[in-house]
């Protein structure tokens, strides 16, 4: 279930965009009779449909993601949060002026602010925030806390200008389809990676705790 919350505005996202594509003319339509009253000047062209309508879907996607992680009383992470703020302005902002660029440039933002947070929560308070975040599963020596948290940093920063390379090397169409696959792809890579680099620091459960857990001989 919160694996699939957390793909859920993605999906959704890339569906719409997608089924709007080959709509164009429906798509405008919709676009100018519901959402109209939204956009600078109160109307938005075919070219422009469907990404307005996409961000329009993932901004409720978005809130509807944070609702029923309330509702079921889970809590609603950094991320998330990141997301939902940046989604909520760049994507009003693409709304209102239907200009696709702001809309493009929010996983950028997500990406820097969360790699800002890792990074100031170390080098300003001293505190490791990925510790933080996921240091009651696993333990690990101080040192390896501090190489993974700016492996995140370096990961976040390279993301936001990878995302941004895209924006503007290619069309829009090709942008949606690295945001759907291309993102992910890289981070499972990412969380690959580093669960190789972690295993030699996990205990080995096939070796008995303590000489205590060793089986006794028989006399």
């Amino acid at each position: 279930m919160k694996l699939l919350l957390d793909f859920l505005p993605l999906v959704l996202f890339f569906a719409t965009f997608r089924y709007t594509e080959g709509h164009p003319e429906a798509a405008a339509a919709f676009a100018n009779e519901h959402f109209g009253f939204l956009m600078a000047g109160g109307t938005v062209g075919q070219d422009q449909a469907p990404v307005l309508l996409a961000t329009i879907v993932v901004i409720l996607a978005t809130i509807a993601q944070i609702v029923i992680l309330k509702l079921r009383g889970r809590k609603v992470d950094l991320m998330l949060w990141v997301s939902f703020v940046m989604v909520v302005v760049l994507g009003g902002l693409t709304i209102y002026f239907h200009s696709e660029t702001f809309i493009k440039w929010k996983p950028s933002g997500v990406y820097w602010t969360l790699g800002l947070a890792f990074w100031i929560s170390q080098a300003v308070f001293g505190k490791n925030l990925l510790k933080t975040l996921i240091g009651q599963q696993i333990e690990l020596p101080d040192q390896v806390w501090r190489r993974l948290n700016l492996a995140w940093v370096l990961f976040f920063g390279f993301m936001g200008v990878l995302n941004l390379w895209v924006v503007y090397h290619y069309s829009t169409s090709t942008w949606v389809s690295f945001k759907a696959f291309g993102t992910t792809a890289l981070m499972f890579v990412f969380f690959l990676g580093q669960g190789l680099y972690l295993n030699k620091y996990l205990p080995d459960e096939s070796q008995p705790a303590n000489p205590s857990d060793k089986p006794r001989s028989e006399s």
